[in-house]
């Protein structure tokens, strides 16, 4: 019983962690369009790192971890996928955990390439603005808020039937799509062209 509580809790502290981790890369994201010039970009890059590796890393060690044990022990390991909500979870999770360490990483990697040579310049190339405009990765970033969402909802409901899952599904992609139009038109990059930003490679240096 106590080791079950003991999960319970680190379950617990990796969904916090991450949702926390989830809504600061939501919420610099917003900022880097909002103020858009070279040194203010890079700033969020670094903050978006320290969101990633602070919060969304640990947190997902503690769910795969606790949610491992849980399912091994009291949910009769790979019995999980007849059960709805927990099976949903799974597949959620181990989506998110591909996404965010394969895809967004390498995305992010490219990014921080473009950065370097864009301070080296002096201004945004039009590289970094391709890059920083990506369609997929702007999906991506915007389907992890609801997606998470959704296997909250999952955990807390605990639905019986897949329904629940399907529409969830869709209405995290709805969502997403939503966002991926709107923001962008809301929100639009302020350093559209090069040599736009006078900020020199010598002052984000510095910082």
């Amino acid at each position: 019983m106590l080791l079950y509580q003991l999960a319970k809790f680190a379950h617990l502290v990796g969904t916090l962690m991450l949702g926390g981790g989830i809504i600061g890369l939501f919420v610099t994201d917003m900022r880097a369009r909002q103020l858009g010039d070279l040194k203010t970009y890079a700033e969020m890059v670094r903050t978006s790192s320290v969101y990633q590796w602070g919060w969304v890393t640990p947190g997902v060690f503690f769910l795969f971890t606790s949610g491992a044990l849980l399912t091994a022990y009291f949910y009769n390991g790979w019995n999980f996928i007849e059960i709805p909500w927990l099976a949903g979870m799974v597949i959620l999770f181990a989506y998110e955990f591909i996404e965010g360490n394969v895809f967004m990483r390498m995305h992010k990697k490219k990014v921080g390439h473009c950065i370097q040579e864009s301070v080296a310049k002096g201004y945004v190339t039009r590289h970094l603005k391709r890059k920083r405009d990506d369609g997929l990765y702007t999906f991506l970033h915007f389907l992890d808020l609801p997606n998470f969402m959704l296997i909250v909802s999952l955990g807390a409901l605990r639905p019986t039937k897949w329904t629940h899952i399907l529409v969830g599904l869709g209405l995290s992609l709805l969502v997403a799509t939503i966002l991926n139009y709107m923001v962008p038109r809301l929100y639009p990059w302020q350093v559209d062209q090069e040599g736009k930003s006078d900020i020199k490679a010598s002052t984000i240096l510095s910082n």
